[in-house]
């Protein structure tokens, strides 16, 4: 099928001009990022994203700054395309290097298993990039309206099955990268293209995707990411170490604008399955009905979720099969998702070990008594283990032999580093965005509010027995859902400054979204409301139910009910 602009050309939103205008991704970015000043134009900032950065500013100076006069304080975000978030020892240590160099001394692992890097200057932009390059990795595509970094599992088993899903997630990475040299002559110093502007793009088109594309791998037995949270997941069936097939799930996505209803997460919907060779060609045939079909005019409903719901299911696997060539086969018959336990110590299956390392809403930092930042390039320098970046923004360190076990440890606990066995299950699985001061689009705090929230819930599951209870806790600034806000036991969205939307009655293995329970509740009243929900659940669980589950099968109005009659028998007492 030949690459179009657009379902309706006469309906074009503002980007979708620029991008066709653009010179395949060149525009003026060059000249910007070489110019004095320290931020881009409007264009600038949109084109950069396609090469893996998004123009900031520190918003906790920005009004005072306004009222002497003064310019914001304008930065970069650079985010590093991992796959799977595997870096080798020497990569690992390049980018903590840089953290110094050219960023705010910190490393902050992300939900989809990348490493970012805030506080970058605009000066610093393209020796930051072409640094992140000599280690053989990339920021291209890392953002902007292409394919962006792929999940899998980070269990590193080395086995043949986990070998074969990480192998096709670097595959389907590299295969899906765009033709242009916009990037590499950009920030790489590579001679210009002629006729930049006429390259070929077969797969993304003129004017590529309507909006970003995330593509997640998992199997039955491990869905860290969320699979069905991406616009297209790709769930690996093997028998015994034989990978039959992957199933195809498209759809997912959980971000969404508040008061638009016609805007909601979504999780994906499984559609058929493919062989175990048609894996790059499945994947593009998913993307081309997206490029074509997706809608240009509105960014806010530009995501393949809404394809789906607009045209149908049926119509979905029809177009899928068309642009394939052939029908999908049917769905291959599948366990249960599962979320397996990566912290603490694990065997890898070739006699050495890795251990799972928690980071606090992924932030490589060293502050106060915890260096962590400090204990993590020490482990890695002294006994050159490989990092591995997980969905839930946490670090395994991989590769090690059993006689480095306890050196590994002490090296961590001299640091003031806290392990799996010295926080809570609701720590654990705890996921946090960086919101506020960086994020244009935050609404409220997530990171910084992180661990009052988190120990004020921790304290309310503690009064009613639940303090080993495995419970997801999800906080994000805004509605768009990076922290995987909708699913899960428990969301916090960013409704107002200070103030969250609740949601609750997902499941904890990802394969339920939740309804929300409170539009905007202040942080000093999160706990108020949800504690009768917690005493509730203590009492009145089923067998082997989660909080999630408890939520759902109660539903959105007997809940509520309970809480109200809760809160009036304490205002009563009172």
């Amino acid at each position: 099928m030949p690459a179009t602009t657009t379902t309706n050309p006469a309906k074009r939103s503002g980007v979708e001009t620029l991008k066709e205008a653009s010179r395949r991704l060149r525009g003026a970015l060059a000249e910007e990022l070489a110019a004095p000043g320290s931020q881009v134009s409007e264009d600038g900032y949109n084109l950069i994203k396609f090469h893996g950065s998004y123009e900031q500013f520190d918003r906790d100076t920005a009004t005072a700054l306004k009222q002497k006069g003064q310019e914001k304080e304008y930065s970069f975000m650079v985010r590093v395309r991992m796959p799977g978030g595997r870096l080798s020892a020497a990569q690992y240590l390049t980018l903590d290097a840089l953290s110094d160099r050219y960023s705010n001394s910190t490393l902050r692992i992300t939900t989809r298993q990348g490493i970012q890097f805030h506080g970058v200057l605009k000066g610093n932009v393209k020796p930051t990039l072409a640094a992140i390059n000599q280690t053989l990795l990339t920021t291209q595509c890392a953002c902007g309206d292409v394919v962006r970094n792929i999940t899998t599992s980070p269990v590193p088993l080395r086995d043949a099955r986990h070998a074969r899903v990480e192998a096709d997630a670097v595959l389907l990475s590299r295969a899906l990268l765009p033709n242009s040299r916009a990037y590499h002559e950009i920030f790489l110093d590579e001679a210009p293209v002629d006729g930049a502007g006429e390259e070929v793009e077969p797969l993304y088109g003129p004017t590529y995707l309507p909006r970003k594309f995330k593509i997640g791998f998992a199997t039955p037995d491990d869905n860290s990411v969320d699979v069905l949270s991406n616009d297209l997941g790709i769930v690996a069936i093997f028998e015994g170490d034989r990978l039959r097939g992957y199933n195809i799930a498209v759809g997912g996505g959980l971000g969404m604008t508040h008061n638009r209803p016609d805007t909601y997460p979504r999780l994906a919907s499984f559609i058929g399955s493919m062989g175990p060779d048609e894996l790059v060609a499945v994947t593009e045939a998913v993307i081309r009905l997206q490029r074509d079909n997706g809608d240009r005019g509105d960014r806010k409903r530009a995501r393949l979720k809404y394809v789906v719901d607009d045209k149908g299911i049926d119509w979905v696997r029809a177009g899928v099969g068309a642009n394939l060539g052939h029908p999908l086969a049917d769905s291959l018959p599948m366990k249960p998702f599962a979320v397996p336990e990566l912290l603490g110590w694990h065997a890898q299956g070739d006699g050495n070990w890795w251990l799972g390392v928690p980071v606090p809403s992924g932030r490589i930092a060293d502050t106060g008594g915890a260096r962590l930042r400090s204990a993590l390039r020490a482990v890695v320098e002294r006994y050159n283990t490989d990092p591995t970046m997980t969905p839930h923004q946490d670090v395994l360190l991989t590769n090690i032999a059993p006689a480095d076990r306890d050196g590994v440890t002490r090296l961590l606990r001299e640091h003031g580093v806290a392990l799996a066995e010295d926080i809570s299950p609701l720590a654990h699985w705890t996921l946090a965005c960086p919101a506020l001061p960086t994020c244009r689009l935050a609404l409220t705090e997530a990171e910084r509010a992180r661990e009052p929230i988190l120990a004020s819930i921790e304290a309310a599951l503690g009064r009613h027995g639940l303090a080993n209870e495995r419970l997801s806790l999800r906080i994000t600034g805004c509605p768009n859902g990076c922290a995987r806000s909708y699913t899960g036991d428990i969301g916090l969205v960013g409704r107002v400054p200070g103030a969250y939307a609740i949601y609750v009655g997902g499941d904890f293995a990802g394969t339920r979204l939740c309804f929300k329970l409170f539009e905007r509740v202040k942080q000093a009243d999160l706990v108020a409301r949800l504690e009768p929900a917690f005493a509730a659940f203590a009492a009145d669980r089923q067998p082997g139910e989660g909080f999630g589950d408890f939520c759902h099968r109660l539903g959105h109005d007997a809940l509520l009910a309970l809480i109200a009659a809760a809160s009036a028998q304490s205002e009563a007492a009172d």
